[in-house]
């Protein structure tokens, strides 16, 4: 009996179903995710929708361009990408075009 003592896991150290202590959603959904904010982004509020698609999507890659990467990742930081430089370019302009009657 003492002898077993602390070997009890040695044979099964994880259960078939739990692999790893994960806190947060997989990678997967993080890409379906970032593709929701990408094109939602094209439609309200760019300006928040398109970066938070690029993180999103960055995240489900794992962080890195090498490897295997999922489509909709990839999609959500491109469109993200565009959501946000197209924002952009309209706060400029909308800022920036008004010359409030001078000319």
């Amino acid at each position: 009996m003492m002898a077993s003592f602390g070997h009890g896991t040695r044979r099964h150290p994880r259960t078939r179903g739990r692999t790893g202590s994960r806190s947060g959603p997989d990678r997967a959904t993080l890409g379906i995710i970032g593709l929701v904010c990408a094109v939602a982004g094209f439609f309200v509020l760019g300006i928040v929708l398109g970066p938070a698609a690029i993180v999103c999507g960055w995240l489900a890659m794992g962080r890195s361009w090498a490897g295997s990467r999922s489509v909709p990742a990839l999609v959500a930081v491109v469109l993200g990408a565009i959501d946000t430089l197209l924002a952009v370019i309209y706060l400029a302009g909308v800022t920036g075009g008004s010359g409030y009657g001078m000319f």
